[in-house]
């Protein structure tokens, strides 16, 4: 394996701690990046004086509005309303939020920021993730609410750079290494080395582990405010991007990599009123509030599954038996619901199990916090917690088993369209469509082994 090289400081920067490092030339490179529809970071490389010059000031700089309005490939498609053919694909500004400046720790690697997306008149563009997470912290904080955001995600690690992995598939591990602490040289050294950056990058790492499927490692981030949790899993999964074809490996974030293999991204959120936590009760259950946090995500998030699941391969990683959830529950410390309440004490909190490792995590918490504000609000009341594994209980309702039947619940959705505006869910149900549309159309290598060897 291949060594990443000597590293160099990095991690969170001030504005002025940048300005200094273009002075002394340890910087050249400033990269403004926006997390796009899918969760990806794309963007400019900017020379660094010139960043600092022209940008460093609060102003933004032009890029074309089809960022927002693409397909996973990249691809300008037909039906939205930021960006299309007839409009002419115009522009939005990209404002660097100053507050996520971050040098990346190896030579070359420069300094992040991540970008708020505007109109030409200064507008927020309302479908631009990153706004859609920030309207509904916002609207918890009217309530004098704050939510604390802990993301865990599954990723696969494959053997190989590019196609080359992609036409044996050999995964980084060859067996089951759950919590395992020896491992395979090559597994060992690339986990320390992604640690070692992560780390350097300054990104609030909790934990990393080995898990049960052959190559998938899973990585624990510490609580934060939900937009930096959000901010910090964007730069984690750029960072696992760039740096694993290093190692000579590729990772991919798909929520079923391979026939029987579940990649999820998990979504531990608590509530707190100033520094009064809002879910536990003072007898150690949940609060009324918890609980009506707790129906409000079991009634909304069915009809909201595009932004927790947003591929039609997302809905291959629901099985029964595999710790992903597959009905409508639930429970307290079972990982068989799609809700499950663990922690002790202050620290009690839920855990969403729904989201795939696919989900853009800004619109995944999104939901999840409109549907926990929604619930309080209307003082919803869950139904029983389950008990046992929720997979056998064939009373508790089924979530939807594929993207067409979750792209119908969504864009009917009133509720979502309260929630979220109405502009958001069209954008966002087009972008399933699309998806749909091209599972629909395109021949797959499975289809193509099954028939010729009918043949």
């Amino acid at each position: 394996m291949s060594d990443i090289g000597t590293k160099v400081p990095g991690g969170p920067i001030t504005p002025a701690g940048l300005r200094r490092l273009v002075e002394t030339g340890e910087v050249d490179k400033v990269m403004l990046a926006l997390a796009d529809m899918h969760g990806r970071l794309v963007g400019k490389r900017h020379h660094a004086p010139g960043f600092v010059q022209q940008l460093l000031a609060g102003g933004g700089t032009e890029a074309c509005a089809y960022l927002l309005a693409t397909d996973t490939q990249m691809r300008p498609v037909p039906g939205f309303d930021l960006a299309s053919w007839d409009s002419g694909y115009g522009d939005i500004r990209l404002v660097p939020n100053l507050r996520t400046l971050r040098r990346m720790p190896w030579p070359g690697g420069g300094v992040l920021v991540l970008s708020d997306a505007e109109h030409a008149d200064g507008r927020p563009v309302a479908v631009a993730p990153r706004q859609v997470l920030y309207e509904q912290v916002s609207a918890l904080s009217e309530l004098g609410v704050s939510a604390k955001v802990g993301l865990e995600t599954e990723f696969t690690v494959y053997r190989g750079v590019g196609d080359e992995a992609l036409g044996r598939l050999q995964p980084l591990s060859t067996r089951n290494l759950d919590y395992a602490l020896v491992h395979p040289p090559r597994v060992r050294e690339y986990v320390h080395e992604l640690e070692q950056v992560l780390v350097g990058a300054g990104l609030p790492l909790e934990a990393m582990k080995t898990e049960a499927a052959p190559g998938q490692i899973e990585a624990t981030f510490r609580y934060g405010d939900a937009l930096s949790a959000a901010d910090e899993h964007v730069v984690f999964k750029h960072i696992v991007k760039t740096v694993t074809p290093w190692t000579d490996s590729t990772a991919t974030f798909m929520a079923a990599p391979d026939t029987g293999i579940g990649n999820g991204m998990h979504i531990h959120v608590s509530l707190w009123r100033e520094d009064e936590p809002v879910f536990p009760s003072e007898g150690g259950g949940l609060s009324a509030a918890g609980a009506q946090a707790v129906a409000g995500l079991l009634y909304l998030l069915p009809d909201a599954m595009p932004l927790l699941l947003p591929t039609p391969n997302s809905y291959k990683r629901l099985r029964p038996d595999s710790f992903a959830p597959t009905r409508v529950a639930w429970g307290w410390d079972n990982r068989t619901a799609a809700v499950r309440v663990t922690g002790h004490g202050a620290g009690l909190h839920l855990e969403i199990r729904i989201p795939g490792a696919d989900a853009n995590p800004y619109l995944a918490v999104a939901a999840v916090l409109a549907a926990c504000r929604r619930g309080m609000a209307q003082e919803m009341q869950p139904p029983s917690a389950a008990n046992g594994s929720t997979y056998s209980q064939s009373d508790l309702p089924l979530l939807p088993a594929d993207l067409p039947t979750a792209l119908s619940a969504f864009q009917d959705s009133a509720a979502w369209s309260d929630l979220l505006g109405k502009d958001v869910v069209r954008h966002y149900a087009t972008a399933a469509r699309i998806e749909c549309e091209v599972a629909a159309t395109e021949v797959t290598d499975v289809e193509r082994i099954r028939g010729f060897h009918d043949a």
